[in-house]
């Protein structure tokens, strides 16, 4: 088996500071500086890299891939400053695509000069071709009265509104919206992402799928895609063990985790509070899922032997899950619950005592760190939502992090984009002094933190180190990695040996 040798890097690993490495087959075979290196020359291909630097891939802890990888061909709403704006571009692409579904993303409508539209002008707009429009976070959408047509029970469901749907209205509408998606757009959809991902030294994947986000045959067409890595997750409660089992069976998910809901989001007014929302009178979000049933839910997945976890983003939602998961503990043990390595989604508002008892019992954090760079701040929306005082207390990494809470680093695309050089960033140059993460951690929290938020405990896993997996990123050396804000150029990301991404113009010397 041929080794290769990567010669002139600088090796940029969460406690390593060595100058070379070499492959073998699918692992890393040896790790040391580039004199030692010299001689391990004989049967093996050199890669000279001079000024390249090498990281372990990325893990990108929360994605849904197929909704980003339709924004490729789909509507950016991104930079739309206003109701108007929104309607003019739903406009111009029903004209250019007369009767094709419209899909669109990224709205936010906080600092609008105008209303939401009613839906009688997107009808206008649309000339009855069917159209979702998600709001950033993906907890609200604007859709068409076509769209309606095809989801039944909406007009009957929580969250009807003739502006935009949240709650279980929404999540009708979405089905809706994904079915009118045929299987060659979402295959292309899919391998956009991937091939994405890719290109951004990301080798590993969480897709959080479910009922109210996909689909089990969506799921099933990502995971037997080529390219990074995809460790699938549904989010669906179930009761009992039996039903935990049969539902991983028949998924094919690693747990029964991701985004299960027990409340929505800030910006859609639908994550649970103990307050009210400031820019809200007497609005304290929306509450999919009590104490009980994740306790339930927990438990069930706990003697199963699978992962459970949740979406938590409000305070009121966080205790909700502090009580289910005490209450598992006490129906199966501490320990039990400690060793099966549940996880919970976002986490944005959570208080040092709850981090402790998180910690104790083992639960695994997958934190946005994007969030607080996009909606942090004193004139940021959480602050417009909350009030200054409660959104300075938002996403606090460095207390989970002091609490020994493991985090696993994600973007929630396309909530944010996949770029994990601007997430490492994001988590270290924290908006709330005091928050942040050391770029040790960050670094860490985005490779190891990625594996073991997916069960995987080894102390290789993530790790440029002998015997570890032979997955790694090489990266031109600029940017990020030198304290700028700009983000290196990927050279060629590789995972388990096999290359999924390459830009390299050098090839190896075998001598």
């Amino acid at each position: 088996m041929t080794r290769t040798l990567l010669l002139g890097v600088r090796l940029f690993d969460p406690a390593s500071a060595a100058g070379a490495v070499e492959i073998e087959g699918e692992r890393i075979s040896w790790v040391g500086d580039a004199a030692a290196a010299r001689e391990r020359l004989p049967g093996s291909a050199v890669l000279e890299l001079p000024g390249a630097v090498v990281t372990p891939a990325f893990v990108d802890a929360h994605v849904h891939a197929t909704a980003a990888g339709l924004l490729a061909d789909g509507l950016d709403l991104t930079g739309c400053g206003s109701a108007r704006a929104l309607l003019d571009a739903v406009a111009a692409r029903v004209a250019a695509r007369p009767g094709a579904l419209v899909w669109g993303h990224g709205w936010q409508d906080q600092t609008w000069p105008d209303e939401l539209p009613p839906r009688s002008e997107l009808d206008r707009a649309a000339d009855g071709a069917p159209v979702y429009l998600s709001r950033i976070d993906v907890h609200s959408a604007l859709v068409s009265s076509a769209l309606l047509d095809r989801a039944p029970g909406v007009t009957d469901a929580a969250g009807w509104s003739r502006t935009a749907l949240t709650g279980d209205a929404h999540h009708r509408a979405r089905r809706a919206a994904l079915a009118a998606v045929d299987s060659t757009t979402r295959d292309a959809a899919q391998a956009a992402f991937l091939a994405d991902a890719a290109a951004r030294g990301v080798a590993v994947v969480h897709e959080c799928a479910g009922p109210d986000i996909s689909s089990v045959a969506d799921l099933a067409a990502l995971r037997a895609r080529p390219g990074p890595e995809v460790v699938g997750y549904w989010g669906e409660a179930v009761r009992t063990a039996e039903e935990a089992g049969e539902l991983v069976a028949a998924t094919g998910a690693r747990g029964l985790a991701g985004d299960l809901f027990v409340d929505g989001s800030l910006g859609s007014h639908t994550a649970a509070l103990r307050e009210p929302y400031s820019d809200a009178a007497g609005c304290t979000g929306n509450r999919y899922l009590d104490a009980a049933e994740i306790g339930a839910h927990v438990a069930a997945c706990t003697v199963a032997g699978t992962q459970a976890g949740f979406h938590v983003i409000g305070d009121a939602a966080a205790d909700a899950l502090l009580a289910g998961l005490d209450a598992a503990a006490a129906a199966t043990s501490p320990a039990a619950v400690r060793a099966a390595g549940h996880r919970v989604e976002h986490l944005e508002m959570v208080d040092p005592a709850q981090a402790r008892r998180l910690a104790e019992l083992g639960v695994v954090a997958s934190v946005q760190p994007l969030f607080d760079a996009y909606w942090g701040g004193p004139e940021g929306m959480y602050a417009m939502r909350l009030g200054r005082a409660r959104a300075q207390g938002m996403n606090p990494f460095a207390d989970l992090a002091q609490a020994g809470v493991v985090l696993a680093l994600g973007s929630d695309a396309p909530v944010t984009p996949v770029d994990p050089w601007a997430a490492v960033r994001a988590a270290v140059e924290h908006r709330t002094p005091a928050s942040g993460l050391t770029p040790a951690q960050a670094l860490a929290a985005h490779t190891v933190g990625g594996y073991r938020a997916a069960g995987d405990r080894s102390p290789l896993a993530g790790r440029l180190r002998p015997g570890a997996p032979a997955s790694y990123a090489i990266w031109d050396g600029t940017g990020t990695l030198d304290g700028s804000a700009a983000n290196p150029r990927c050279l060629r990301t590789v995972h388990r040996g096999t290359v999924l991404h390459d830009a390299l113009s050098s090839r190896p010397t075998v001598h």
